[in-house]
């Protein structure tokens, strides 16, 4: 079992930055992949990053490529999403994800085993 807990979320204007954390307690952390997904009022939850359990492979939604960097700092049982030139768009809530499983796909939910409860991310105009 993992327990996963999200914070750093918050309201910021339009070309803003915040950074996410997503801390991890129970199984040894460095043995799971995580990824970052989002989803906003009406609309599916869509993938935004996701970082190998090593941290030497990340992967991004088009969406936030060059924006968006995700990072992970195992000894502190932490990954990071650091979010630059936010736009509107970007509100949602974002939860990040974990998976020992590297065979299923990294860009779906369904590739994720355990979650956390969310933090609110407010990009205003």
């Amino acid at each position: 079992q993992v327990q996963l807990v999200e914070s750093g979320g918050g309201l910021v204007q339009a070309g803003g930055s915040l950074r996410l954390s997503c801390a991890a307690s129970g199984r040894t952390f460095s043995d799971y992949r995580v990824g970052w997904f989002r989803q906003a009022p009406g609309k599916e939850r869509e993938f935004v990053a996701a970082i190998s359990w090593s941290g030497g492979t990340t992967y991004y939604a088009d969406s936030v490529t060059g924006r968006f960097t995700i990072s992970r700092d195992n000894t502190k049982n932490t990954v990071y999403l650091q979010m630059n030139s936010l736009k509107p768009e970007d509100t949602a809530e974002y939860y990040c994800a974990a998976s020992r499983n590297v065979l299923r796909f990294y860009g779906s939910g369904s590739g994720y085993d355990y979650w956390g409860q969310g933090t609110q991310v407010t990009v205003s105009s």
